[in-house]
């Protein structure tokens, strides 16, 4: 029980922050049709912007400046970048996006070298919040928590109860429309692709501390947010939401799961022929499949659902 419970918290900080990407991921997806490859570029900058603030003026103004820094960043990105290649097809937004994950890498070898940085996790929060059975909970995943809850909340607002929030959605509806009534639909592109960086940003932020900051990171956590936004369905936050949470739960439980199906089938009674080939197979564990599972679940989905759990089929 205390290894499920300690594991299920686990699950659901992490989840929440593979939400906190995926979201911005989705919604520019969503409002724009662009794939960003370079979106959890702009994660790892929020956690090497954060480190840098921090090191200056602590943690504090760093949760707030480092994303803000980076929305700016992604909005000069999609007016003075993507917005000219947009015109060429989704080939050339690929590219261009492709290109500047290895761009931003490079920049971040250059500024802050190869080696991981000290960006710890500030000492207003490095205590322990609560005790599960004889395990100690640190607060700092309490705090991840409710700031994932919190952008969750705000997002949900910001798009359904607000002005702002229906401009964006009619802009990607009827963008002609939206035009005629005299917004800048654009300025709009732009600015909810500078929000999509932000959230990426302010996953760095919380998460960068949390886990290694360090160059790879964003090739480390790229790919399971892809799977995350396939699976849940292309320009869905639910979706994402859903799907955020089950692979989050995947990662953690999987990894320490010491269970094969070949010691299934055994402790069933079931003979198995251990020079047979696909007998090695079959004792792979849990844990030894643990990274190549989010892929396999996501490839499963493809085949038998390919608008993923919450997307729709596009006419």
């Amino acid at each position: 029980m205390e290894f499920f419970v300690v594991q299920l918290l686990n699950s659901l900080s992490y989840g929440l922050l593979l939400f906190m990407l995926s979201s911005g991921l989705t919604l520019i997806f969503s409002m724009m049709g662009v794939l960003n490859f370079a979106h959890a570029s702009f994660y790892m900058l929020g956690a090497y912007f954060a480190y840098q603030i921090s090191q200056h003026i602590g943690f504090w103004p760093a949760l707030v400046l480092a994303p803000l820094l980076v929305g700016v960043l992604g909005a000069a990105t999609e007016r003075w970048g993507l917005r000219t290649a947009h015109k060429y097809g989704h080939v050339a937004e690929l590219l261009f996006t492709f290109g500047l994950f290895y761009l931003i890498e490079e920049v971040v070898h250059l500024i802050w070298g190869r080696a991981p940085v000290d960006y710890r996790i500030p000492a207003a929060l490095d205590f322990s919040a609560f005790t599960i059975f004889s395990t100690s909970y640190p607060a700092y995943r309490v705090f991840m928590m409710v700031m994932s809850v919190v952008m969750l909340l705000s997002l949900y607002l910001l798009l359904t109860r607000t002005r702002i929030g229906l401009i964006i959605q009619a802009s990607l509806s009827h963008p002609h429309m939206v035009e005629a009534l005299g917004h800048n639909v654009p300025r709009v592109f732009m600015l909810v692709f500078g929000g999509g960086c932000a959230l990426a940003g302010l996953a760095g932020v919380i998460g960068g501390n949390a886990f290694v900051t360090e160059p790879g990171m964003a090739a480390a956590v790229g790919t399971i947010v892809f799977v995350v936004v396939v699976f849940g369905g292309m320009g869905s936050l639910a979706g994402a939401f859903i799907a955020s949470l089950f692979f989050g739960a995947v990662q953690t439980f999987s990894v320490a799961l010491d269970h094969s199906l070949a010691g299934l089938l055994e402790s069933l009674g079931v003979a198995l022929d251990t020079s047979s080939g696909w007998y090695d197979v079959l004792s792979l564990s849990i844990a030894q499949m643990a990274p190549v599972l989010p892929y396999l679940l996501m490839v499963l989905m493809l085949v038998f659902r390919p608008m993923g759990l919450l997307g729709t089929r596009e006419t």
